[in-house]
């Protein structure tokens, strides 16, 4: 990109892997028979690539093998989904910049768009922020919630000198950033100048505004030339099982999506549940069976016995004793062995 940001340098950290460690069994993460994995991108259930593979429609996954490595998208949206995070809820999306360039040469606008980002039943993480980058620059954003309320807010940004412009700041010099509400489905961006960049032109080269994944966007002054060569950036949607309470979900046994040692979850941002394996075990909490024990003995960072060769797992936990010759609990949070 000709540019140092920290989002391009971020590692999708999947919460699950289908290879075996030296604390747990081989997890599954797919139902038996489909595919869970699409390029770089693992696909636990209750996602899928197929009918039989995901919980519902909501769920599914298009795998795009005309890319190198395979892209996966958001049912069959152009949503590129960069992780999917079962233990957060959360999708891991890239959307696309809105730009308003500036063409110094013919001193006219090269073009301006209004992208858009619309989501069926998921929404729009409130972790996000909304961004825009600039010194001749007014952004408007609508955010639709799925009540029909909505809200209309926006940022604005005007500075005669890249040195007025301090790095590593967003709070309204070059760049402005407001936080997303909780409970939006849908946002429509909107971005102009005041002034046609004819004040600015020789050190910014348009307008930006996006919505992006908090703590992967760090501010410079870079930015005011260089967004120009960017087109996407990474953003965080919340995902949950149907639209009840973990009481209610639980009534319908068949429906429940929590199978074998796992806990129902509500996320305070949406209606709907999640599942997470209760502790001591890990792996897919909709797959029956899906949590399996963790082996605490097998790595001493999952334990606090004194001694390693004195750890005994046990269903769910560990236990641990301490040599002939010695008496306590064996534990490190606790008397030891003496």
């Amino acid at each position: 990109m000709g540019f140092h940001v920290r989002l391009v340098h971020f590692t999708l950290a999947l919460v699950l892997s289908s290879t075996s460690t030296a604390n747990r069994t081989t997890t599954v993460i797919a139902k038996p028979g489909c595919l869970n994995s699409c390029g770089n991108v693992s696909i636990p259930y209750p996602f899928g690539t197929t009918k039989d593979c995901y919980l519902n429609e909501q769920f599914l996954i298009t795998c795009n093998s005309s890319f190198t490595p395979p892209k996966a998208f958001l049912t069959n949206s152009t949503i590129n989904v960069t992780e999917i995070s079962l233990l957060r809820g959360q999708l891991q999306i890239w959307h696309f910049i809105a730009r308003d360039l500036y063409r110094q040469r013919d001193h006219v606008q090269v073009y301006n768009n209004e992208p858009w980002l619309s989501l069926s039943k998921f929404i729009i993480s409130d972790t996000n922020k909304f961004t825009a980058v600039g010194c001749d620059t007014y952004a408007i954003v609508t955010f639709d919630r799925r009540n029909e309320n909505y809200s209309i807010t926006g940022c604005m940004s005007i500075c005669n000198s890249i040195d007025n412009v301090d790095n590593g700041s967003c709070s309204g010099v070059g760049c402005c950033q407001i936080r997303i509400p909780k409970g939006v489905w849908s946002i429509t961006m909107d971005l102009s100048s005041y002034y046609n960049y004819t004040k600015v032109s020789d050190f910014n080269s348009g307008s930006y505004a996006f919505v992006i994944q908090e703590n992967e966007f760090n501010f410079t002054s870079n930015y005011l030339r260089e967004l120009q060569n960017v087109h996407k950036l990474p953003l965080l949607v919340d995902w949950t099982i149907g639209n009840e309470t973990c009481e209610m979900a639980q009534m319908n046994f068949t429906s429940y999506a929590c199978k074998n040692n796992s806990k129902c979850y509500e996320p305070s941002t949406t209606s709907g549940y999640l599942c997470h394996c209760l502790a001591g075990y890990d792996g897919n909490p909709y797959l029956i069976n899906g949590c399996q024990d963790i082996d605490e003995c097998q790595n001493p960072s999952l334990n606090n016995c004194t001694f390693a060769n004195r750890c005994n797992n046990t269903i769910g936990n560990y236990t641990c004793t301490c040599p002939k010759g010695y008496r306590g609990n064996g534990r490190k949070d606790g008397d030891g062995c003496v």
